[in-house]
Order: C-alpha cells, then sequence, then structure tokens
C-alpha cells in the first residue's frame, strides 16, 4: 500500500489592505505517493495544484497570516480538492510502475 505525503509548499498572500494581515488566497499542493515493491524497489508517482482560497479577516476564527499552520491550510485545501481521487490516482500510477502494460524500445537493438 502507498504512503502519501502531502505538502504546502508556498502560498500567496494579500499585502493590501493592511487590516487583512496576509490573507492567504491561493495555496500550492503537492502530494507524493512512495511504495516500496516485493522487488526492494521503491515506486514514486506525484501530483502538484493549487487551491483558491476567499479568506474573510472579519470572520469569527480567522487566523492571522503569521499563525497559520500547514495543517490548517492542508485542510483549507482537503475541502476544496477530490484528496481520495488524487491519492487513488497516484496509486494506479504506482501499480502501472509495478505492473507495466506498454514497453518502449526497438526489436533490432
Amino acid at each position: 500500500m502507498a504512503t502519501f505525503t502531502w505538502v504546502i509548499p508556498t502560498t500567496e498572500y494579500d499585502l493590501q489592505p493592511a487590516d487583512v494581515d496576509g490573507a492567504i488566497v491561493v495555496a500550492h499542493w503537492r502530494c507524493k505517493a512512495e511504495q516500496t515493491g516485493d522487488d526492494a524497489v521503491t515506486y514514486t508517482a506525484q501530483s502538484s495544484g493549487t487551491c483558491a482560497l476567499s479568506p474573510d479577516p472579519s470572520a469569527p476564527g480567522y487566523t492571522p497570516y503569521a499563525d497559520v499552520t500547514e495543517t490548517q491550510v492542508l485542510g483549507w485545501c482537503y475541502e476544496e480538492i477530490d484528496k481520495d481521487a488524487i491519492e487513488a490516482s497516484l496509486a494506479a500510477n504506482i501499480e502501472l510502475q509495478k505492473n507495466p502494460t506498454k514497453a518502449s524500445g526497438v526489436p533490432w537493438a
């Protein structure tokens, strides 16, 4: 079974107006899947994307930029993307690496 590692390598945030305190408006995410096969080879697959966010600095529970955690931003992204479908796609990619259905080359080499 594949292990999935989700990260937020960077975000984009508002600097103006000054009262928004760095509201994050875009989060860039990356998911890496890894699985070691029976042959002791580690297979990997990766996907990345962005989440558009619409923070409201006046809303209760708003978190200022300096206090936001990666876990929190990942949670916001999980609400916007199909996390299960992304992980299923990466797992399928790894299965194809382990059990390929096509190859390339020339017969005379």
